[in-house]
This record gives structure tokens, sequence and C-alpha cells, in this order.
């Protein structure tokens, strides 16, 4: 309990922003973009590669309050083409902050949105060879293999292109690391879905960035699940009032009920540090309330 109730840290991280409009909250450029407009950022990316493979970061409440002290999340998160808000809490907080975000865009939904599209390009340009390449990293054994299946008879516009579910501790093998790689670059994905959970997929895309042989890396949590079907959404009437949140932590609370109690008293303090900050600023400098 006395690691639940620890104070968090006074200092708040500062990331540089990307370009486009965004949102600086709690030391986190946010992208402000609504969902078709995060859909359209991919696929551009999709269409036009940058040198380097393009990372997507989807912040929930529990990844703020990681933030706020965990420097290679930090970093990450600097390294990141794409900041969209996942949680309620962080949309909520920055309409209350006058920093408001056009809608919440979790990466269960951005993940399924993408892959809509692209299938209706494809049938729009009645060209299979358009078909927008993917491959899914992480999920538990054969989880991929049946979210790939489901994919490719959903949208038959989209390969799945490879699938593989790393062992536990991968990331601390460079032999493990590297076979993940190769098995990539063989692939040759457009996009590259990794749900490993978070901070983990988060750092570990962010520390092989360079050698990621894809155009863009969304990391998205369960969404590789929830596609197999292994993971049930909550239904659309309590995502749309905010509960999500309540339907995952029922469906498994051994592993999330006591990072819900962290974060929901780490929480509190930030937000009111967050608005004492502001508070202070625009007292000084009327101009950077806003």
């Amino acid at each position: 309990m006395l690691a639940l109730l620890r104070p968090v840290p006074s200092s708040t991280p500062t990331l540089p922003p990307a370009n486009g409009p965004q949102r600086q909250l709690f030391g986190i450029a946010i992208d402000a973009l609504t969902m078709t407009q995060a859909v359209q950022r991919v696929l551009a990316w999709v269409d036009q590669p940058s040198a380097t493979c393009q990372m997507v970061v989807t912040p929930n409440l529990d990844h703020v309050v990681q933030l706020q002290s965990h420097a290679g999340l930090q970093q990450a998160y600097r390294q990141a083409g794409l900041v969209l808000a996942d949680g309620w809490p962080v949309v909520s907080a920055a309409r209350w902050l006058n920093q408001p975000l056009p809608e919440r865009v979790p990466g269960s939904d951005l993940v399924p949105a993408i892959l809509a599209t692209a299938h209706e390009r494809t049938l729009q340009h009645g060209d299979s060879e358009r078909r927008l390449r993917v491959y899914l990293l992480g999920a538990g054994p054969g989880v991929a293999d049946r979210a790939a299946a489901r994919i490719e008879q959903q949208w038959p516009g989209v390969q799945v292109v490879g699938t593989y579910s790393p062992p536990l501790g991968f990331e601390k093998s460079s032999e493990e690391n590297q076979k993940i790689l190769q098995q990539i670059a063989v692939a040759q994905p457009q996009i590259l879905v990794v749900g490993l959970g978070a901070p983990k997929q988060e750092l570990w895309v962010a520390a092989h960035q360079t050698q990621i042989a894809a155009n863009v890396a969304l990391c998205v949590g369960a969404t590789i699940d929830f596609l197999a079907g292994e993971k049930r959404r909550a239904p659309r009437w309590l995502q749309a009032i905010g509960l999500e949140w309540l339907h995952r932590m029922l469906s498994e609370p051994r592993r999330l009920v006591k990072r819900y109690w962290h974060d929901a008293w780490a929480f509190p303090p930030l937000l009111w540090r967050e608005f004492r900050r502001r508070s202070t600023a625009s007292h000084v400098d009327p101009t950077s309330a806003g």
C-alpha cells in the first residue's frame, strides 16, 4: 500500500513537439487530431515513407503517470512521430485545462480504422498489388495468427505478411531481437502493429527504430488480442461515457486492479500541479494561458 501512495516526482519532463497541431499536457506534446486525421497521417507515411520508421504512441492515464519518472519512456515519446490521446481521463483533463483535444483516439480503434480505410483504397484502385502490408508483433502464442485470419477475412484489401509472439524476456536478448528484426525485414510490411504492452512496446520500438524495416510502427497494447477475438472491447455505450476502463478492469482484475488503483492515486496530484503551473504562467504572461 505504501508503494501505491508514494508521492509523484515534482519535476515534469518536457517532451518537444512534432509538426502539426498539438497540446502540451503533463510534459507530453499530444497531437490534436481526430481519428480520421490520424488515419490519414499514418497512411501518408505508408505512401511516402521517411528514412526512419515512424512510431505512433497512444498515451492513456497509466502512460501519463509513468512518464513523470520513467526516463526511457520519455525518450521513446521524444522519438514518436505521432502521440494520440487514448484514455478518457487524458481527454477530459485536456478540456478542463483549456487545452482541448478533438476526441479520444485509442489504438484499439485506430488500427481497425486504418485497415478499413486501406481496404477501401484497394477496392477503389482495383489493384491487389496495392494491398496494405501489415505485420503483427505480440500477443500470446497463436493469437496473432488468429488475428491475421480475421483481418484478411474482414478486410481483403489488407495483407498480413507475418506474425510473431516473442518469448518472455525477449527484449533482453540481442539474438532474439535481431531475429525479430530480420523476420520483419524479410516480410517487408508497411505497418508494424506492436502489441507488447506498455512501456515494453514503446521502449522496444524506440530502441530499434532505425532498424525496423517498416514505414510505421503502431504501439497499441491489447489491439492484437481484440482483433483475434481473444479479448472483448467494452460495449459502445460504456466507451461513450468514459467507462471502458471499468470493463477492462473487471475483465482482468488480477492484472489491472493494482495498476488502476495506483493511477487513481497518482493522477490527481499531477492534474493539480498542471493546473497550478498554468495558472502561474497566465499571471506572469497572459498570452501563455492557451
